[in-house]
């Protein structure tokens, strides 16, 4: 699994989502199907507005095809549909160390 880092630094949104533009293209050149996005859960504990604005990024990315699901790190493990439907297709994310701990400051994508 690839690893799209876009906390690092502490950028601002903007920047931030520059960084997860040019992480999935790096990404998917690899070839390899899944990729886990590292974006932290904010400073406040109650999320952060680069966690907010990744969901929309990555909803436009189904939208353009570039994608085809993610799944929130909370939601990453066996407990909710979309942890199931990416181990199901991917077997090897259900040995990934975030696998099962909610982690919120990740996200997990698969292309297409």
């Amino acid at each position: 699994m690839e690893i799209i880092n876009i906390e690092q630094g502490h950028p601002t949104v903007q920047q931030a989502m520059v960084k997860l533009q040019n992480g999935i293209y790096r990404a998917r050149a690899t070839g390899k199907p899944l990729a886990k996005i590292v974006h932290g859960y904010g400073s406040s504990g109650t999320g952060g507005a680069i966690k907010q604005a990744l969901g929309t990024e990555l909803r436009k990315y189904i939208s353009r095809g570039m994608i085809k699901a993610y799944c929130p790190g909370e939601d990453f493990g066996p407990f909710s549909s979309s942890g199931r439907e990416i181990s199901a297709k991917h077997p090897e994310a259900s040995r990934d160390r975030d696998w099962g701990l909610q982690n919120d400051g990740i996200t997990v994508i698969m292309f297409k």
